[in-house]
Parts: C-alpha cells; sequence; structure tokens
C-alpha cells in the first residue's frame, strides 16, 4: 500500500440550510448537495473537505457534542485571519458566542476552533505544537499566576469560556490582593475580551477602571496586551501599543 490515504470526516448535520450558509460565507464551495432521499453535503476550501450527513434522531446541537474534527495545518493564525476576516464581511462583527462561532486566538496559540450551527467542532492546529501539554495549571507556579496559566488552558485548549471566565474572577478575588500589578492586568484584561461571550458587559467598566488604576511600565503593558486576541479591546484603559 502507498502511504498517501486521505481521511475525510462526516460530521452529522442538524440543520443543513444554515450549515451550508455559514460555511459558504467563510469561503467554502459546495461540491456535493443532496437533501433527500438521505442528505449528504460536501464542502472544500483550500486544500482540504467537510462532509456531512443527517444527524441521529434527537440530536441538539446546543449541547455542542454532535461531532467533530481535527484539521492540522502549517500556520495556524493565517487560517484564523481568513476565517475572522470572511465572518466581519459577511456578518459585521466576528462570531464569538452562540452558534455558529469561532474561538479566540492569541498570537503564538497553536490552535482555535470552530464551532458549525449543527454543534460540531472543526478544531484547526499547528502542526508543530509543543507535544508535551501541561493541563491544569503549571505545578511550578502559584498563587495568581497559576489562575492565569490555568486560564490559557480553559480557554485555548479546552475552549471553555464560562470555565474561564469563572477561574479568573475566582482568582482575583483570591489572590488579586498580593499578585504583582501585571498579574492582575493580565487576568483583568482577559476578562474584559470574554465579557461579551460571558454575558458579564456590564463588568466591563469595573474590570476597565481597575486595569487603569494599576502601575505598569511600558514593557508590561506590552505584554499584557500581548495576551488578548483583539489589543485594540484594552484601549480604553491602557492605551494603543
Amino acid at each position: 500500500m502507498t502511504p498517501n490515504e486521505t481521511v475525510v470526516p462526516m460530521l452529522p448535520c442538524v440543520l443543513p440550510e444554515e450549515t451550508l450558509a455559514f460555511w459558504r460565507a467563510l469561503g467554502f464551495s459546495v461540491t456535493y448537495e443532496q437533501h433527500k432521499p438521505y442528505l449528504y453535503l460536501s464542502l472544500h476550501w483550500s486544500g482540504f473537505d467537510l462532509h456531512y450527513k443527517r444527524a441521529p434522531k434527537g440530536a441538539d446541537p446546543a449541547a455542542e457534542d454532535t461531532g467533530g474534527c481535527l484539521v492540522l495545518v502549517d500556520s495556524v493564525a493565517a487560517y484564523h485571519a481568513a476565517f475572522t476576516a470572511a465572518m466581519r464581511a459577511e456578518y459585521g462583527k466576528v462570531l464569538a458566542k452562540g452558534l455558529p462561532r469561532i474561538t479566540r486566538y492569541r498570537p503564538g496559540a497553536s490552535r482555535f476552533t470552530v464551532m458549525d450551527p449543527s454543534g460540531n467542532s472543526v478544531i484547526f492546529i499547528q502542526r508543530d505544537q509543543v507535544e508535551e501539554v501541561e493541563y491544569g495549571g503549571s505545578a511550578s507556579l502559584s498563587g495568581l499566576a497559576k489562575v492565569l496559566d490555568n486560564a490559557r488552558i480553559l480557554l485555548e485548549f479546552k475552549t471553555d469560556p464560562q470555565a474561564t471566565y469563572r477561574a479568573l474572577n475566582s482568582g482575583l478575588r483570591r489572590h488579586g490582593g498580593t499578585a504583582p500589578a501585571v498579574e492582575r492586568a493580565t487576568a483583568l484584561a482577559l476578562l474584559i475580551e470574554l465579557a461579551e461571550t460571558v454575558d458579564q458587559l456590564d463588568r466591563v467598566p469595573e474590570w476597565g477602571a481597575a486595569l487603569s488604576a494599576l502601575p505598569l511600565t511600558d514593557a508590561e503593558r506590552d505584554q499584557v496586551r500581548s495576551t488578548v486576541a483583539d489589543p485594540a479591546v484594552l484601549t480604553p484603559w491602557l492605551g494603543s501599543d
């Protein structure tokens, strides 16, 4: 056998029309579409394909566990940039909550996830990401630094913004009084970035005021900006870089 196999996922589809419209908006072409006597959809973009079949009866997209696949790429940042640009062009914003949506991408991260309308997760992963990832907060860290490391795992690998919010909010209460200013600033910056996704926009002024009051050097301000996917969200309190 020649080792040149190609594996194409067959994702369960609950909402065919919405699924086609979403991927078309991201630039995918529909290469095959059949609704009767059975559902089969095929889409293509760049060098890979996504295929869909009818989901099992009772499948609930809101549970976000319908199915999924991994897409291994050389430069994950370029894919995120392409999809977010397409979203802005089609929807006027990046879809960050509900279904469909795309997860954040922080410069230097190794993955992001696109959730389709049917609750499938399509995860784009950098091929050369580190092989050993320590989940749950590094054992060598303590206090707010450990909370921040755990938040990074929850957000970038487990793609769980609600759990990330809870960890950061609790961590600031427990360790904010003794943590270095740059760590407090990082936690506040992440909370501000997450605010819309976790329905906490009313707390942004509180977090922003606390962030702007912290004594940070220019280098520390740059460090804090680098922890969020879009540094512009921090401009009202940190200024522009």
